[in-house]
């Protein structure tokens, strides 16, 4: 090996053995050079837990197939050129003390091309983890199927993805690292059917190669086409995490889905928290329409403030998987006490410019499945979910019509009913109509002190009903929005206390004091089974609206 490498990012010549020292990232621009897979595995798995799986016996030339060359022969060449067996390494160990299956592939075995061998090898690291209950991580390099092998590569497409299919019945984590480049029968089968998808910074994931996309049907495609940064932007990818960070940000997914106790630690207390109310005649009477303003105040704390100073940590998960990205809704895997759980926000912002950067807070169909995707994720993985809501209500633009608005709230109102890990709900600021609705069907609904919660704004209303949008105070009071009244309801089981000067005077507060809400929530939502979970969660909505008789229902 030279001692000298031209960076294909800075085409700066830079010292190899400083290469080597940062984890193959060019100290100049960044850009991450190609890693064998065995030193990928080093590099990933703690020292001294490291086994490697045995790989298949032989690779097979069931077409006999030549070109120029035989296969065979180039198998050899390439054998010769790595070290390695095949285009794939395999092995068990942890990763931060959590045990974890990899399968990680090499590009310089014939383009780390998908064949019968690597197929087996993935296979087989699936199968692996399956039997032994841990995490599954593929790290992905290629160019696709392997000509050489013809139908025989194809097939390799649909066996790995039933395996992954088989992880994915039995509750076990995947996550896909799409390293540089990822391209054909690898991106479309298992490289995205994972769980959760992180990239390295600039790595190109697709099916059609830019060439073959841009001679097939002569379109021009813009210079980041397929790039990591491209993919995050359209919802196919879920991270994007440079090399010196990925030990750390991987061994907290792999912790998540492997290192969970039965209640939050910290959550030894029976009492219902001080600093909630679960008695309306206890909370002071006031104007909902004074609430509606205060409610609406932009400088209350957002629901990524409420993720940063409630929980211990927080890694978002970005996309619908279905092209977009909808920047209204956040979510991903965060710690509570320690605790994983899933959690899901609808943002609004601070300013202007954020406030438009995230929609206002609406959010479009993606932003629903968005939503539906974590909270699946969260299911299979046992992870309970919460969920913050402040939203004047879902974006109701022609774009959400088109994409189906109604049918992605309303997928996300018969998964909720039916999931089978806890939820709690926490209205934070504006609980606008079915758009509120879609992210807060729980087994606890919390909202704080200055929050509103209704089916139609009051400006809506009082256009509809008074034919004079100056009615709105009027409205706000008919609609029985604020949290006085709708704990009278019964819409929410409890009010969360604000800081005395409001939650926008003191974020720090108040998300400490929704941090003691929903830790008191889960405390008593995980003692459940499954079956009483979901049957309180049935009778909680089947009760809203419930007459005495089914006969009132009859048609007359």
């Amino acid at each position: 090996m030279s001692r000298w490498l031209s960076c294909e990012g800075c085409s700066e010549l830079v010292y190899a053995a400083k290469i080597d020292r940062n984890l193959g990232v060019c100290p100049g621009c960044g850009h991450h050079f190609a890693v064998p897979a065995p030193q990928r595995i080093a590099q990933l798995l703690d020292e001294g837990s490291v086994e490697f799986l045995d790989p298949p016996t032989e690779s097979r030339d069931p077409l006999g197939f030549v070109d120029t060359r035989p296969y065979t022969d180039r198998i050899d060449g390439a054998r010769a050129r790595t070290g390695l067996d095949e285009a794939a390494v395999c092995a068990t160990g942890t990763l931060e003390g959590s045990p974890l299956a990899v399968a990680a592939m090499d590009f310089r075995f014939l383009g780390g091309s998908l064949g019968a061998a690597v197929g087996e090898m993935v296979t087989g690291a699936a199968e692996t983890a399956l039997r032994e209950h841990m995490p599954l991580l593929i790290v992905t390099a290629s160019g696709g199927a392997r000509m050489q092998e013809g139908p025989v590569a194809l097939m390799q497409m649909a066996k790995t993805s039933q395996a992954l299919d088989r992880m994915r019945q039995a509750g076990l984590l995947t996550v896909s690292l799409i390293t540089d480049p990822t391209f054909g029968g690898v991106a479309a089968s298992f490289a995205t059917l994972t769980d959760i998808i992180v990239s390295e910074p600039q790595a190109r994931l697709g099916f059609a190669g830019r060439r073959v996309i841009e001679q097939t049907i002569g379109e021009t495609l813009p210079a980041d086409f397929q790039t990591a940064e491209f993919l995050l932007q359209h919802g196919a990818i879920d991270m994007i995490v440079g090399r010196a960070e990925l030990r750390s940000a991987l061994g907290r997914l792999v912790s998540a889905a492997t290192r969970k106790p039965k209640t939050p630690p910290d959550a030894a207390r029976p009492e219902l928290p001080a600093v909630m109310v679960d008695d309306p005649f206890v909370l002071p009477e006031q104007g909902a329409w004074d609430v509606v303003q205060r409610a609406r105040n932009p400088q209350r704390p957002s629901a990524l403030d409420y993720m940063r100073l409630a929980l211990d940590g927080f890694d978002e998960l970005h996309g619908d998987r279905l092209g977009h990205d909808c920047p209204a809704v956040v979510g991903g895997i965060g710690r509570l006490n320690g605790f994983p759980l899933m959690v899901i926000g609808l943002q609004k912002g601070h300013d202007a410019a954020e406030l438009a950067q995230h929609n206002f807070g609406m959010a479009t169909p993606a932003g629903y499945r968005k939503a539906n995707r974590l909270m699946r994720t969260a299911e299979r993985l046992g992870l309970p979910i919460l969920t913050l809501v402040d939203t004047p209500g879902a974006f109701p633009g022609r774009s959400a019509e088109e994409t189906g608005q109604a049918a992605a709230i309303a997928e996300n109102l018969r998964l909720l009913t039916g999931i089978s890990v806890p939820v709690v709900c926490v209205i934070t600021g504006e609980g606008g109509s079915g758009g509120a609705l879609a992210l807060a069907v729980a087994d606890r609904v919390y909202i704080l002190e200055n929050a509103v919660y209704s089916v139609i704004s009051p400006e809506g209303c009082a256009s509809i009903l008074w034919h004079d949008s100056g009615a709105a105070p009027q409205a706000a009071s008919s609609l029985r929005m604020d949290p006085r009244s709708l704990l009278e309801l019964g819409i929410v089981d409890a009010v969360i206390r604000e800081p005395e000067a409001g939650a926008a005077a003191d974020h720090v507060t108040a998300a400490d004091r929704l941090r003691q809400a929903v830790t008191a929530a889960l405390r008593d939502l995980l003692s459940l089974d499954e079956g009483d979970l979901l049957s309180r969660r049935y009778d909680r909505y089947r009760a809203f609206g419930a007459v005495d008789s089914p006969a009132e229902y009859e048609m007359s």
